[in-house]
């Protein structure tokens, strides 16, 4: 018996990687281009948290710019009316840049240049902090721009795993730590539980969902959760357990 044999005519043309109903992990297994560095688990939860902001206007602000290819990466994912903005302290990141990735050189760790990147291309809709890694900065840059973003945006921090070094100023339990920062802000976001005992902060009231993986935390900011107690159906003299 013969067996069917099907045979398949490529053109030559873009590499498939260009497809736009590839997703991130396809994308960055079969990625050609400018080098992308990431850990493997990392690749699920961005398509889990981003794929709400797909094919949408918004502004996408990525702190650390790497080889260049991750923003590349990020401009297939988001699609074309995505603008996205890549920073770093190093000159040569500028040639990462293109007609729908900027790329600006400054510090994370600086108020007035993260003020800068706000003034210019507006309140980003979607932050991913891989930038230095150390703890003091990503404090700051987390502070800074969160309470500016839209109601409905998203803050990831990756690789906090550096948050346990101490030579990333942090270490496990240490006071300054990015990951005591995040523990205060799980309290935070309960402080209206706490029975007056913790104040309430506006970080505490802006954000729907602290989502903590292994070394990548995100922050879901949104509108107000109704926390009304309900029971339905309502029956007379039953026990609300």
């Amino acid at each position: 018996m013969r067996s069917l044999v099907m045979v398949r005519h490529f053109r030559a043309g873009p590499a498939p990687r260009q497809d736009r109903h590839m997703s991130l992990n396809q994308y960055f297994w079969a990625n050609k281009d400018r080098p992308i560095r990431k850990w493997a688990h990392y690749l699920p939860l961005y398509e889990r948290y981003f794929r709400p902001f797909v094919g949408r206007s918004i502004v996408f602000l990525e702190i650390g710019c790497g080889n260049g290819g991750s923003s590349q990466m990020f401009k297939h994912y988001f699609g074309p009316t995505a603008k996205l903005v890549s920073v770093d302290i190093r000159e040569e990141c500028k040639s990462f840049g293109d007609e729908q990735v900027s790329v600006r050189i400054g510090d994370q760790g600086d108020p007035a240049f993260m003020q800068s990147l706000v003034d210019e291309f507006g309140a980003p809709d979607v932050v991913l902090d891989d930038g230095s890694h150390l703890s003091p900065h990503m404090i700051r840059s987390f502070e800074y721009l969160y309470p500016r973003m839209p109601r409905d945006a998203l803050y990831m921090v990756e690789d906090v795993h550096a948050s346990y070094w101490t030579d990333f100023q942090g270490g496990l339990r240490t006071p300054g730590a990015f990951m005591e920062r995040v523990k205060e802000t799980l309290d935070e976001l309960h402080a209206h539980w706490t029975r007056g005992e913790l104040p309430e902060t506006e970080i505490g009231r802006m954000t729907r969902g602290i989502h903590v993986h292994d070394s990548i935390v995100v922050f879901e900011k949104g509108a107000f959760v109704n926390r009304s107690d309900q029971f339905i159906p309502n029956v007379e003299g039953a026990t609300r357990w």
